[in-house]
């Protein structure tokens, strides 16, 4: 979905005291320090924000704390982002935090940025030049390798208008976030203003939110509804993917709602507390043993995590693997989702990866084929995927299952599961609501059925068919219902068997007697009044006016037979 105003979330990056608050305000205009703290000390303890409006761009600026006690702000800040200003003082140049920010920047996926070298007025322009060449080494290769490299000061305001003008260039080139997709806020910040009460706010990564929705928080699982709206500052009768969005809420208090929690469309989405990813380890971290304790954060939700790796026994630093992740807290994720570790103690940052599947099994060795799975769900190839999720669910997968997972919107998945379904890779078993089982599994159930029928006609020669009910109690017992009767319709179709109301019988299959039963059945027109008349009162009615049920049940009143109509 385009827009005529594209929205590009910017995040700052650097050293503490690196000049990255000063920046901003230079920028926009607006001092992202809100906290009396911050203002007092001169440092950024928490998340700042602030706007800047350009021709055809809304940027909105998230400013994250420098000090390497407050990283974990600074990765809460980081969710959603799709522009770094790297922020490196020119008479200081790369420091620690530098290279902890931008490692954590690569690990997290950001593909673009700009690298700003700030208090440009404070060192002559040879000194610039070396710390230009330094900085120039130190990115080669990376995401910012060919990054510009613009020098400025905000007291001088020297370079503001090239900044800018790179950071319209840049907004020009980024990719837009999904619109389209089920809505999805992470919130970085809940407070109560005074007449509207909750109000928190996030960068919304997909979909769209108007006054009035229902939305759902978790991983509490809460309902409540939109009061009202604010992007940039301003209310708003819609907020979309890639806004710096402010909502307020109705029905709860706003100390019920924590940096971590998010907001999502109702009823679409699980949270959880096993995941399985893609794992990273940089360079200078140290040997990741099995069942290592981690600090795990993703978007703005920080908690302990217990590593297990699916490849191999360790993994050393500047190597990845494939690894499951068991979370100590509940939270909601999706496939795709970056995060980042960090060692438990003492708390440094050793790497980071993505989130391949976010409702995972846990570990089991009989499940061989996890591996191959979760590679499948790395090539990120819908059709692939879809099929692939539909082989792991033995007994199928709902539209909402899907979505919980993917994010895929309602259409897309049908889309997808139809091209699915013309390959032979899938079954549709049901439309409304949509359920899809994998081939493997629908084409076995169908064996079964027919072999169970085969037997069940074998052994009951007598009986025309058998329940429903019944066949599906042998067959079918953990199976979902609309499965069971796609089978036996599908059977039906084929003429392979014969459905009659709530009776199914193998196609050409009939009722067979012995010969002593079968001269007994051609008796009954003939003997059918002397069996009125000569019969006792409490021998069934039905027994001698329905020679279907007498032929059923022959051999069980043979010898009443033989005495009231064969004397």
């Amino acid at each position: 979905m385009s827009f005529p105003v594209k929205h590009i979330i910017v995040g700052t990056a650097g050293h503490i005291d690196h000049g990255k608050s000063s920046l901003v305000q230079a920028l926009t205009g607006t001092n992202p320090d809100r906290l009396e703290e911050e203002k007092r000390r001169g440092i950024t303890i928490d998340l700042g924000f602030a706007f800047l409006e350009a021709p055809g761009v809304r940027f909105g600026f998230v400013d994250v704390p420098g000090h390497e006690k407050f990283v974990s702000n600074m990765l809460a800040g980081a969710a959603g982002v799709d522009l770094v200003l790297l922020v490196i003082a020119s008479d200081k140049g790369v420091k620690p935090q530098t290279r902890e920010h931008f490692e954590i920047c690569r690990l997290l996926g950001i593909k673009r940025g700009i690298v700003v070298l700030t208090k440009s007025d404070l060192v002559h322009a040879d000194a610039l030049g070396m710390v230009k060449l330094e900085i120039q080494e130190y990115l080669r290769g990376s995401f910012l390798e060919n990054a510009p490299i613009l020098t400025v000061s905000a007291k001088t305001a020297a370079g503001l208008p090239e900044l800018k003008n790179a950071l319209v260039r840049s907004a020009c080139e980024a990719q837009e976030k999904n619109s389209s997709g089920l809505f999805r806020l992470p919130i970085d910040r809940s407070f109560s203003i005074k007449g509207f009460g909750t109000v928190v706010t996030g960068t919304l990564l997909s979909g769209s939110v108007t006054p009035g929705d229902e939305v759902e928080l978790l991983p509490g699982g809460e309902r409540l509804r939109v009061r009202g709206v604010q992007s940039g500052g301003k209310s708003a009768e819609h907020a979309y993917a890639g806004q710096r969005t402010a909502i307020n809420l109705a029905g709860i208090e706003h100390t019920a709602v924590k940096r971590g929690m998010s907001l999502a469309a109702p009823n679409r989405f699980r949270p959880t507390t096993r995941i399985d990813v893609r794992l990273e380890l940089l360079s200078s971290s140290p040997i990741l043993k099995p069942r290592s304790r981690v600090h795990f954060h993703c978007g703005t939700f920080e908690t302990v995590a217990e590593v297990r790796l699916h490849q191999g026994e360790q993994l050393h630093g500047g190597e990845n693997s494939l690894a499951h992740l068991r979370l100590q807290d509940p939270t909601l994720v999706l496939a795709g989702d970056r995060f980042i570790i960090r060692q438990f103690s003492p708390v440094v940052t050793i790497g980071g990866g993505v989130v391949l599947d976010n409702l995972a099994r846990r570990p089991a060795k009989k499940d061989s084929g996890r591996v191959d799975f979760l590679k499948t769900l790395e090539t990120g190839d819908p059709r692939r995927i879809l099929s692939a999720m539909t082989l792991r669910a033995a007994f199928g997968l709902t539209e909402q299952e899907i979505a919980a997972r993917t994010c895929w919107p309602a259409n897309s998945i049908l889309k997808t599961a139809s091209e699915e379904e013309a390959q032979s890779k899938l079954k549709i078993v049901g439309r409304s609501p949509l359920l899809l089982v994998s081939q493997e599994f629908f084409a076995e159930l169908q064996t079964k059925v027919i072999a169970a029928l085969e037997a069940f006609h074998k052994a009951n020669p007598l009986t025309p068919g058998i329940a429903r009910e019944d066949l599906r109690a042998k067959v079918a017992r953990r199976a979902r219902p609309e499965t069971f009767r796609a089978a036996l319709e599908q059977l039906a179709t084929q003429q392979k068997l014969v459905l009659q109301s709530e009776t199914v019988k193998r196609s050409g299959a009939e009722v067979t007697l012995l010969p002593e039963e079968k001269r007994a059945y051609e008796q009954i027109p003939a003997a059918r009044g002397r069996m009125l008349t000569t019969f006792p009162e409490n021998l069934p009615l039905q027994f001698v006016q329905d020679a279907e049920w007498w032929g059923k049940n022959a051999v069980a009143v043979n010898e009443r037979w033989n005495k009231w109509v064969l004397q």
